[in-house]
């Protein structure tokens, strides 16, 4: 087998599951008991999604409810970013914004690059193109034992296999 195969490591998110995602969520919080009356809200703003509720603890169940839909549809929670996951007092009502993470930041990408060349098989290379890695070997079954490898490490990031030749 003379050509190389390579598959490329990259981050992102359906978007149309997500807001899918987030119209359940939405459905189910104008429905449940314990969101009535408290001006529960949740909502695209903008690239961001923004949970709008009276207190606290309900805008962390509206956050819940979202993660909770979003696992449904197969989503990683490591694609949504909440800063420091508190929400914020604003007013009378108390707010959380969370956004989308899609591509691979630089350092991400960098410990991609160094776990393949520390722990993977031999003969394996990894070039950082931009906001994805690409992953090339001449053996498949070094690229699939690359990628179990991947999945295994608890990196910060959603990550998908992609154009795998």
């Amino acid at each position: 087998m003379a050509s190389e195969s390579s598959f490329d490591v990259v981050s992102k998110v359906d978007r149309q599951e997500v807001d899918n995602a987030l119209n359940q969520a939405a459905k189910e919080v104008s429905q449940r008991y314990d969101f009535k009356n408290v001006g529960a809200s949740i909502a695209w703003s903008g690239d961001k999604i923004v949970m709008i509720a009276n207190s606290e603890e309900r805008v962390l169940a509206i956050l819940d409810v979202l993660q909770t839909k979003l696992i449904k549809r197969g989503i990683s929670l490591k694609a949504i970013d909440t800063g420091e996951g508190t929400p914020k007092a604003s007013g009378r009502e108390y707010r959380l914004e969370a956004s989308l993470k899609e591509g691979l930041d630089s350092e991400t990408a960098k410990k991609i690059g160094k776990l393949i060349r520390d722990e993977g098989p031999k003969g394996v290379k990894s070039q950082i193109t931009g906001d994805e890695v690409r992953v090339t070997a001449k053996s498949r079954d070094d690229l699939q034992e690359v990628i179990a490898m991947l999945k295994a490490a608890d990196l910060d990031a959603a990550l998908q296999f992609t154009n795998y030749r």
